[in-house]
């Protein structure tokens, strides 16, 4: 039996992954701005959930919610990083005060997270940070470039973290998933107030006004809370996670498409050291 601290639990992901570590035996504090949202999972499973309430920009409830984790479980064994929303905007569209919510949210919620887990992990020399990305990482969309640069963020920090823990017995992944039967595209969903005609062949055609697959992504949440559990709980667990058929499609596309552009400059980029 190991404890999982997840963020985000109301809906979505989040949820799906409380419920199949729930279900599987394990502890799991679920967090939730509203701790009320997540009640039902610990009415469910009253000796081995624990509801907290937790904005990831507040340091204070983060400090608590932690606290409050090892109090009634005795610290944190994986940590599940994964609140967030969307955000789409042309580049020259998003609002300055939407795109540093977006980054404070998603980059620097996950860094507070795991700043208050670590010590915790590296006394028990072991522990396992699991951080949500997304396969926006890899396509950028036009649209999607503030949310595909937090989530690329998110996995460059991952990759540095993996290596500075792995030594002390602990390890992180990141988890890039494709499209999910969520509310992702539809609450949780954000973009910017003013569009710039300019852009409405590109950055345009992303617009929520615009949007018809909310509710038919085909991704099934259930399916993937049970990948990413049999991934941490693996004797070899990955640094890089993809769900679903479209996130793998995707990732290799795009691998191809960077490499083909790589291979086009490999004699000019070759060239720039100095002469012997």
């Amino acid at each position: 039996m190991s404890t999982w601290f997840i963020t985000g639990c109301s809906t979505g992901l989040g949820r799906a992954f409380a419920e199949a570590v729930l279900a599987r035996g394990h502890r799991a504090v679920v967090t939730a701005r509203d701790a009320s949202s997540v009640q039902d999972l610990v009415d469910a499973h009253p000796e081995t959930a624990l509801a907290a309430a937790l904005d990831v920009t507040d340091d204070w409830q983060v400090a608590a919610a932690v606290a409050a984790a090892e109090e009634r479980f005795g610290g944190v064994d994986v940590l599940v990083n994964n609140a967030g929303y969307g955000y789409r905007a042309a580049v020259e569209e998003g609002e300055d005060d939407a795109v540093q919510r977006l980054f404070d949210t998603q980059l620097f919620g996950s860094v507070r997270l795991i700043k208050a887990v670590l010590p915790g992990m590296r006394a028990r020399r072991s522990g396992t940070i699991v951080n949500l990305s997304s396969i926006g990482a890899r396509q950028s969309p036009a649209g999607s470039g503030y949310y595909a640069a937090v989530k690329a963020a998110i996995e460059a920090l991952t990759l540095s973290l993996r290596r500075e823990v792995a030594p002390l017995g602990i390890t992180a992944m990141a988890v890039e998933p494709g499209g999910f039967r969520t509310d992702f595209a539809g609450r949780s969903l954000t973009q910017s107030a003013e569009p710039i005609a300019d852009y409405a062949d590109t950055a345009g055609k992303r617009r929520i006004e615009a949007g018809t697959g909310h509710g038919q992504q085909p991704g099934d949440p259930a399916k993937a809370a049970e990948v990413l559990i049999e991934a941490v709980e693996s004797s070899d667990p990955p640094f890089m996670l993809l769900l679903g058929d479209d996130a793998s499609d995707a990732f290799r596309t795009a691998l191809d498409d960077l490499r083909a552009d790589a291979d086009a400059w490999e004699e000019r980029s070759r060239s720039t050291g100095f002469d012997e």
